[in-house]
């Protein structure tokens, strides 16, 4: 399967933004769907971002729509998240993972995981 690695979190005040980034090594990134999600501390693991494999469609939650956006860059087998207007109540481990088939939204579609990065966001 192929490793991911996240980079990119840290601690940024409400309003700011952070670029979240996504470095696959093992498989070709371009043989996987991609996806973002964060796990908040107490809470289940949830959807925040998806894209195909050809970066030609993007799924989005509707609490980030707007705000984050995720892109892929397959000649350099990384992926990548841009979260502007952070809010506090994005502060949570984000992680990517990688998937060959199924729902973009579900945590169990997908096959490999990064081990997050954290991102808090302060008030």
């Amino acid at each position: 399967q192929v490793q991911l690695v996240e980079s990119g979190g840290g601690l940024v005040q409400a309003g700011g933004s952070l670029r979240l980034s996504c470095a696959a090594s093992g498989r070709t990134l371009s043989s996987y769907d991609m996806g973002w999600f964060r796990q908040a501390l107490g809470k289940e693991r949830e959807f925040i971002a998806a894209i195909s494999r050809s970066g030609g469609s993007t799924y989005y939650a509707d609490s980030v729509k707007g705000r984050f956006t995720i892109s892929r860059d397959n000649a350099k087998n990384t992926v990548y998240l841009q979260m502007n207007s952070l809010k506090p109540e994005d502060t949570a481990v984000y992680y990517c993972a990688a998937q060959y088939s199924g729902s973009y939204y579900s945590t169990g579609s997908y096959v490999s995981w990064g081990q997050g990065t954290q991102v808090t966001v302060s008030s």
